[in-house]
Parts: structure tokens; C-alpha cells; sequence
């Protein structure tokens, strides 16, 4: 890898109380970037960016962000120009989007799914990324060689039973990201999908709504991905040579054969 093509390099992430984007401003960090991180749950999201500067951060700043309103997306994405802006020359200059907000809510048939769940993963998962991508993209489109990730999933490849509106909502990031390559051909902008399989996270403890019990059974006796591992790979992607583009992955722990083939080891 190489590790100065990432120093001093603006990185915005969404999402980033938590889980992959947590632990991507942790990667990021480690290889000198400048952070802007997002998410609603402020006090967390400090601690990140306090995390990420001992890591090795050459900046790191963060801001409330709620991707599913969009009266907050602009104003985060107003901070976010200010606080890139050289004072010099002006230039407001974004290198790397990472979108990574949204989750799973529920499990629910389609026959007892909740408007709340469905409306709160569309809200995240789809209308997040387009209203965090318009924001974001007059920061990006004079830098050839800059990267837009948006963090996708396993379920928007294959579907499963209590998962409608959370596999057509990651359906809907891959699709994004295929329109957004298209529109932003001729620009030097690169467009990602990094979509996980089994990954071990405060993911199922949202989608269970706080259940801890219910939310650990996913994970019994496998050896999920680690948000580390996801952190890991969006470094990686970002600091390809400019004229690469990763256009999507798929990562799956070797437990995961597929979406309802998980390896389980026997207890004792």
C-alpha cells in the first residue's frame, strides 16, 4: 500500500459513531488524513475523533450529522467546506467520501413490516447516500483521483426472509453507485461499493432494537468480519493509483458460503 497518497488527504465519513465508521476514521488516521466525521450521537463521535488523533490523525473534526434529513446533510456539508477551505488560495478541495450511514431496522415478513422500520432504512440507506453525494460532490469534482465509497452489504446481493426492505435498500447503494460511475465519467472521480457479509457490529444490536441476546445469535459460533476488516479494505480502495477504480466488492468472513450456508462451530 501505498501510504502517502492518503497523508494530509480530506476524508468525510458518515456514520462514524460506530462501527465501520469508526473504526475507518481509526484506519484513516493511521495513514496521516484529515477527518470529517459525521453522526448523530455526538458524545461518541467526539471520542472518535479523540481516538483518531492519537492514531495519528493530521486533523480531526467532527459535526452532528443526520443523513436522513436534509436540511442537516447541508449543513454539515457547509461546516465541512469551511473547515477544508485554504485560507490561501481558497480551494475547498474533498478527497475521499465515505457514506457508511444507514442499518438495518427490524426483521420483519412484509406482512407485519412497520412503516417506521421501512421508512428509516429507506431514509439511511438510499436517500442518505444521494443527499450526502449532492452535497458532497461540488468539494470533489475538481479533484481527479478523489473517491466516493459507499459502503453497501451482502443483502443487497441476495435477499432473505425478514429482510425486504433492507435488501431492496442496499440494492438500491449498488445501483446508486453504478448511475453515480456513469455520471461522473470524464471527471477523475472514483465510485465504490464495499459490501460486507457477516460482520460483527452494533448492526444487529440496532436491528433488534437494544435485544442484546437476540442480537449475539447471528454470531454464535462463527467468526464474523470485524469492523477492521471493512476499515481496512475502504484504506486500501482510496489509495490505489489514480487511474484504478475498485468498482465493487464483496466480502464475506470464509464462515458465510452464502446468505443461509454459515459454518456454526458446536458449542463446548
Amino acid at each position: 500500500m501505498n501510504r502517502t497518497r492518503l497523508k494530509n488527504k480530506w476524508v468525510l465519513i458518515t456514520g462514524a459513531s460506530s462501527g465501520f465508521g469508526a473504526a475507518a476514521a481509526r484506519a484513516f488516521a493511521a495513514e496521516g488524513s484529515k477527518l470529517l466525521l459525521g453522526a448523530r450521537r455526538v458524545d461518541k463521535l467526539e471520542q472518535v475523533a479523540a481516538a483518531a488523533r492519537r492514531a495519528g490523525a493530521a486533523e480531526a473534526h467532527c459535526h452532528p450529522l443526520d443523513v436522513s434529513q436534509t436540511s442537516s446533510v447541508e449543513a454539515f456539508v457547509a461546516w465541512a467546506s469551511q473547515t477544508i477551505r485554504d485560507p490561501q488560495s481558497d480551494a475547498r478541495i474533498l478527497d475521499v467520501l465515505v457514506n457508511n450511514a444507514g442499518g438495518a431496522h427490524g426483521l420483519d415478513s412484509v406482512a407485519e413490516g412497520k412503516d417506521e422500520d421501512w421508512e428509516n432504512m429507506l431514509q439511511t440507506n438510499v436517500l442518505g447516500i444521494l443527499r450526502m453525494t449532492r452535497a458532497a460532490l461540488p468539494l470533489m469534482v475538481r479533484q481527479p483521483g478523489g473517491t466516493i465509497i459507499n459502503v453497501g452489504s451482502y443483502a443487497g446481493h441476495s435477499a432473505y426472509e425478514g429482510g425486504a426492505a433492507y435488501c431492496a435498500a442496499k440494492a438500491g447503494e449498488r445501483q446508486i453507485t453504478r448511475s453515480l460511475r456513469l455520471e461522473l465519467s470524464g471527471t477523475g472521480l472514483r465510485v465504490s461499493s464495499i459490501d460486507p457479509g457477516l460482520a460483527e457490529t452494533e448492526f444487529s444490536l440496532v436491528r433488534f432494537k437494544g435485544d442484546t441476546a437476540r442480537a449475539s445469535k447471528p454470531y454464535e459460533g462463527t467468526h464474523p468480519l470485524q469492523a477492521e476488516d471493512i476499515a481496512e479494505i475502504m484504506v486500501w480502495v482510496a489509495s490505489r493509483p489514480p487511474h484504478v477504480n475498485i468498482d465493487e466488492m464483496l466480502i464475506k468472513p470464509v464462515d458465510q458460503a452464502a446468505m443461509h450456508k454459515v459454518y456454526r462451530r458446536p458449542r463446548g
